[in-house]
């Protein structure tokens, strides 16, 4: 479990590294994410503890909301004058997001209906 958690914090550190370094837009552990992604198509998977210990850390993700709410709380009124803005923000931030979705499963099922037609 040491071992996972410090791989996931090595590609959050590389990526905090290179997107400082590079001064770009991205944060650092999306960055790490991604380098984590492409380690893991390289090697073929994660490993079992890797695997168990995302798992744990999912069971928990709810835990990671509450520093959020807090800040939710403590600017309360900040909120309340930018209401419109965040309203609007979420409104189309969302429908973009079932957007692309809707695309991105459409072209994936229509990919694999012909890959099980060629064979």
């Amino acid at each position: 479990m040491i071992g996972a958690i410090t791989l996931l914090l090595v590609f959050q550190l590389v990526g905090e590294v290179i997107a400082r370094g590079l001064a770009l837009p991205i944060p650092g552990p999306v960055i790490g994410m991604a380098l984590l992604f492409v380690a893991l198509c390289w090697r073929g998977g994660p490993s079992t503890e890797l695997r168990t210990t995302a798992q744990g850390m999912l069971q928990h993700l709810s835990l990671l909301f509450i520093p959020a709410g807090t800040g939710i709380m403590l600017h309360f009124q900040r909120m309340s004058d930018e209401l419109l803005p965040l309203l609007v923000s979420l409104l189309v931030s969302t429908v973009v997001t079932i957007a692309v979705t809707a695309l991105a499963l459409r072209f994936l099922a229509r990919r694999s209906d012909r890959q099980a037609r060629t064979r």
